[in-house]
């Protein structure tokens, strides 16, 4: 199987940028964790303080479907409820 990269950004409501900057520090570390994770940045941008780009790298799609998975159940998917994702996806 192939590596599967997701690259992207997301937008946080300016309502909410504490709450997801501070949850992001317990979701880095998880994610870091997992089983095939090989890179996970989530890096606030310079030019706009509600933007955050994103990178992800998985050994493979199994990987990477957990990824998500776990994520949607997570306390981080409950944060970032409102975020705006604009992601793409290479397999």
């Amino acid at each position: 199987m192939s590596k599967v990269t997701l690259k992207g950004f997301i937008l946080v409501p300016e309502s909410q940028l504490e709450l997801v900057k501070n949850e992001l520090v317990n979701h880095k570390r998880l994610t870091l964790e997992e089983t095939g994770c090989i890179t996970f940045n989530v890096i606030q941008n310079s030019e706009n303080a509600f933007r955050f780009d994103v990178y992800e790298e998985f050994t493979d799609k199994v990987a990477f479907e957990q990824h998500q998975k776990r994520v949607k159940a997570s306390h981080w998917g409950k944060v970032t409820v409102n975020v705006e994702r604009h992601y793409e996806v290479f397999e």
